[in-house]
């Protein structure tokens, strides 16, 4: 009896790439798939106020608007790496916290995987530096709390206890869910704008 084909472990995008997921090629990564999949892929999997869903194109916009505050002469090769924390999200989607807890290793594996191969096609190397995954995960925590209280049902005590306290918050950051195909084109536009000058 003929041995069953293992199972498919690649993603075919839009743009007619198809991506390993357990051997990504940083050859098989465009940008425009990965505007296009964060912005149609919720945050807290889609338990926020709102028409639309909060994606996370537009929490990858936040977390880099905020880290301007926090740092404002970041080299934008560094804003870039922010920008992108959570790309390979466009793949693997947004798990909340607590299911990539129970998971455990061989989803924090392939994640892995997928953000090195998207920081290798975009000229950034695959570890930022630690100042910098500092600033990423500040800006991230403080983007967390924002997004809890004003778009989750968090009470302040309770972001507090799991987000912290926020520091950096623009004070005009508007956190009004957009549409999909918004969150896309302004994602793009910052990508763009990051890897122009």
């Amino acid at each position: 009896m003929a041995k069953p084909p293992p199972p498919r472990a690649w993603q075919r995008m839009l743009s007619g790439r198809r991506l390993d997921l357990l051997d990504p090629s940083p050859l098989d990564i465009e940008i425009e798939d990965i505007a296009h999949g964060i912005a149609r892929v919720p945050r807290w999997n889609g338990q926020t106020r709102g028409a639309h869903i909060f994606s996370v194109a537009q929490h990858s916009l936040v977390v880099e608007e905020i880290s301007r505050v926090l740092k404002p002469d970041l080299a934008d090769r560094w804003r870039l790496a922010i920008l992108l924390h959570d790309a390979p999200e466009y793949v693997v989607a947004d798990l909340i916290s607590p299911f990539k807890a129970m998971l455990g290793g061989n989803y924090k594996i392939i994640e892995k995987r997928l953000m090195t191969a998207i920081h290798l096609r975009f000229g950034l190397p695959a570890d930022i530096p630690d100042v910098h995954h500092k600033l990423l995960k500040k800006a991230d925590q403080a983007a967390a709390y924002m997004e809890a209280t004003k778009l989750a049902g968090f009470d302040k005590d309770e972001a507090l206890k799991y987000f912290g306290r926020p520091a950096g918050i623009p004070a005009n950051l508007d956190l009004t869910p957009w549409p999909a195909d918004k969150a896309e084109k302004r994602f793009l536009a910052r990508f763009n704008a990051l890897c122009e000058q």
